[in-house]
């Protein structure tokens, strides 16, 4: 009883599941030796911690399987009139016949008791922790992935959910948030990640105190993990700064993360509930010059900046924008001043061509789209457009006597 005792403590599980495993294990090795339909049922002796195997049968009028049942009159022969109908007599069998093999068989069953009941543990314990940043050790590597060790419990930190700018050295102590619990994996059932945006917050309300009492709040945040970030914040509280809180006293607190990240760019932004402002401030470092709602059902909205602010506000490889895209949730169209300047010019002239043919289309309204014939011009039109040309001369002549 006292290994059953050191063993449960050990693996962190009840001792009453290692006693179940126990009968389990022998009553699956019992079957197999005896090979019999009888009801067999196994029962943990304290006292001698031996296990001790029965054979059940159903007391009943007329025997119908000798195996599972007894008839009533041998029942009392047994057991006096005690016996009544529908009792259940246990039939002692030996268990020191079962043989090396059985043996085996019961060990390898209780293993596997033992197993099921750790992990079931270790899920319900961690299923609730989803989200929080935890300690945990390097241990080795496994095809790319790490094993880590959080306690006496191994957890996996898939290839996926590392930062691409990091590396790892066995026995090297990291910060990771749990993203999930496996109840039937097999190998480590806790699944970390240093990409997730969630290990981003749960950093800035270690290193915050505001956002740990919930003067500011994090209303969103987006990343692109081992090369830049972007955060959203937003105070309760009007004297209270959200920027300057999370950045801290030259830069303390933000600088204490981005050694956690290892060099990880962080943009902090202040969070409004005007969409434009929003964008405006998502798109930091760049300064906007305007911002226009394109299309508000689909989410889109169109950006002017100064030529010299248009690679800034773009990023590296585009990456500015698209955070500041998944930051507010709008698709955002970036263009220069210049680029702005051409397509309004190209837009006026394409509206005075449309004036032009508007007008060709009154001289001659039955104009063939292609014709080799000599047309006419429309009489009544012609008139009308001379009578505009005569109408202008006197003020042409005015304007130039004026002169």
């Amino acid at each position: 009883m006292q290994t059953i005792e050191a063993l449960a403590k050990e693996k962190g599980i009840e001792a009453d599941t290692i006693i179940t495993a126990i009968e389990d294990a022998v009553l699956t090795a019992s079957r197999k030796y005896y090979k019999t339909n009888e009801n067999l049922k196994t029962r943990f002796n304290q006292e001698t911690g031996q296990v001790d195997l029965f054979a059940i049968k159903h007391i009943v009028t007329d025997v119908e399987d000798p195996s599972t049942q007894i008839s009533l009159k041998e029942a009392q022969d047994l057991y006096g009139e005690e016996a009544e109908v529908d009792m259940e007599i246990e039939f002692p069998k030996r268990t020191d016949v079962l043989g090396r093999i059985a043996a085996q068989t019961a060990k390898q069953v209780i293993f596997q008791k033992v197993r099921e009941a750790e992990r079931e543990n270790i899920f319900a314990e961690y299923n609730q922790r989803v989200g929080e940043v935890i300690n945990s050790t390097v241990k080795r590597f496994e095809s790319g992935d790490l094993i880590v060790e959080i306690g006496r419990v191994e957890a996996v930190l898939p290839r996926k959910e590392q930062s691409r700018a990091e590396s790892y050295t066995p026995g090297e102590r990291i910060r990771a948030v749990i993203k999930g619990v496996n109840r039937s994996a097999k190998g480590p059932q806790i699944v970390l990640s240093r990409t997730d945006p969630a290990l981003l917050i749960k950093l800035f309300e270690q290193e915050v105190p505001e956002i740990y009492d919930g003067t500011v709040m994090i209303r969103g945040a987006v990343r692109e993990a081992g090369d830049r970030a972007k955060v959203a914040v937003y105070s309760r509280e009007r004297d209270v700064d959200p920027v300057g809180a999370c950045v801290g006293m030259k830069g303390t607190r933000v600088q204490a993360i981005i050694r956690e990240l290892r060099g990880e760019k962080i943009d902090i932004v202040e969070w409004s509930e005007d969409s434009i402002l929003f964008v405006t401030n998502a798109l930091s470092p760049a300064k906007v010059q305007r911002v226009s709602i394109v299309d508000d059902k689909d989410r889109v909205m169109e950006v002017v900046v100064e030529d010299k602010q248009l690679s800034l506000a773009i990023g590296k490889k585009g990456q500015n924008v698209r955070l500041a895209a998944k930051l507010t949730g709008w698709r955002i169209d970036i263009k220069s001043e210049e680029e702005k300047r051409k397509e309004v010019e190209a837009q006026f002239g394409a509206l005075e061509a449309g004036d032009a043919q508007a007008q060709m289309d009154a001289l001659f309204p039955d104009t063939p789209a292609s014709s080799d014939e000599n047309i006419e011009p429309d009489a009544d039109a012609v008139e009308a457009v001379a009578a505009e040309a005569v109408a202008a001369e006197p003020v042409a002549a005015e304007e130039k006597q004026g002169e």
